[in-house]
């Protein structure tokens, strides 16, 4: 009997975490994206408080998310240059300072709606630098095997603390207030920076490319990007549907506020009902899934995405709203992890950094402009108008993929059809 086959079935799910250097990662990441989670809450419900604007909110989240577009591909160059590990504590550093910079103007009653649009703008600098280094750090931590699994396991450490960050942020508001939030966030990065501290790596081989312009290799990267089929298509896909069909969230505290009539304890609630959700699919991408599972999930994640979110957006009864929260939650990381282990999948090594940097730029490159259309519908119409046309574009993905299964499927067949024809003996 062999190593692979005495260990237990629900083993193989955490098999990334054998790894010294990605448990020292994942860890401190979880740490840390609780603390996040916590700061984005509190940011979002203190712009609410502070204007009333559900336009504000939309252009908070346009604000961070806006860097994602000159930098995107400059960060993943950057990637494939440097030592990730050492990026990765520049980043975590940065994001650091930020949170202790909106927790002191806080804690001083001076902010403004201005200091949190910049201070945001400042967090979105930092990260998206942050997200390529961090997406591609998995393969050196893990190796080719278990990257799947590293994925899945990252993608469940941030969907769990998205139900831990807002249940907790939203019963923290009430009693300590949003500064304290921030002052705890800002503390939860010791944990990840501790842990890439504390990393035992091995030397970092020259790469050819190196000596080659920053244009020049950004070219590349694009190129190789946009000729390769598999990557191109997944990409484009993100763009449409995670920039305009993930709004969602920025709109949580006018549901909250306005629609419920409720408190922050609520808006916490909200987000940690799509969060159970989200980390349900996290964990079911920890098994182990072909290509062609893979694809599937694409499709079913797009379908349940919509689905819930048009749920959402129109039920009035709480519980109700949860259970919607939660199936819109498990599609949207059904689909968006499979994406992501897919277009990793399809990628060669050297260009890891800059593909995922292109991945960066389609998934949250293109939030900025969905959140402001979220905000500017939710201001004219209402909120349940602007969730459905999100679902809306789920749901148009969703068909595109079907149709886009079915040619796969049958050239596939075909080819195996020809290979069975060509492989047969002359008679």
């Amino acid at each position: 009997m062999n190593e692979a086959t005495s260990r237990p079935a629900w083993a193989a799910s955490f098999r990334a975490l054998r790894h010294r250097n990605f448990r020292l990662y994942w860890f401190g990441q979880l740490v840390s994206l609780v603390g996040t989670w916590m700061q984005s809450v509190a940011q979002g419900w203190l712009m609410h408080t502070l204007t009333a604007s559900a336009f504000m909110l939309g252009l908070l989240g346009f604000v961070q998310f806006i860097p994602v577009l000159p930098l995107a591909l400059l960060a993943g160059v950057v990637a494939d240059r440097v030592d990730k590990r050492r990026m990765l504590m520049v980043t975590q550093s940065l994001l650091l300072l930020q949170a202790t910079m909106i927790a002191t103007v806080v804690s001083a009653g001076t902010v403004k709606p201005w200091m949190i649009l910049a201070l945001a703008f400042v967090y979105g600098c930092a990260n998206t630098f942050d997200m390529p280094a961090r997406q591609s750090f998995v393969i050196e931590m893990v190796g080719r095997e278990d990257l799947a699994n590293g994925i899945a396991l990252n993608s469940a450490a941030f969907n769990a603390a998205r139900i831990v960050g807002p249940a907790v942020a939203g019963l923290l508001l009430a009693g300590i207030g949003e500064a304290g939030c921030f002052w705890l966030n800002a503390l939860s990065f010791l944990a990840v920076i501790g842990g890439l501290a504390a990393m035992r790596m091995p030397p970092r081989e020259p790469r050819a490319h190196d000596a080659a312009s920053m244009r020049s290799t950004l070219r590349d990267g694009v190129r190789y990007a946009w000729r390769t089929e598999p990557i191109r298509n997944l990409l484009v896909l993100l763009a449409l549907c995670a920039g305009l069909g993930f709004q969602v969230n920025v709109l949580l505290p006018v549901y909250a506020r306005d629609v419920l009539h409720a408190g922050p304890g609520t808006y916490g609630l909200l987000l940690s009902a799509f969060g159970a959700g989200s980390l349900a699919a996290a964990a079911r991408m920890t098994l182990l899934h072909d290509r062609w599972a893979l694809r599937r999930h694409l499709l079913l994640g797009l379908t349940l995405g919509g689905l819930g979110m048009l749920g959402f957006a129109w039920v009035r009864w709480l519980p109700g709203m949860l259970a919607m929260g939660a199936l819109s939650g498990f599609g949207l990381i059904l689909y968006v992890s499979s994406t992501n282990t897919l277009i990793q999948m399809s990628t060669q090594d050297h260009f890891r950094g800059r593909v995922m940097s292109l991945y960066t730029l389609m998934f949250v490159g293109t939030a900025p402009f969905g959140a402001l259309l979220a905000g500017g519908i939710a201001q004219r119409w209402g909120a349940p108008v602007a969730t459905s046309v999100c679902a809306l574009f789920l749901l148009g993905g969703a068909l595109w993929i079907s149709r886009r299964l079915r040619e796969i499927a049958a050239r596939e067949h075909s080819e195996r059809a020809r290979a069975e024809q060509e492989a047969e003996p002359l008679a």
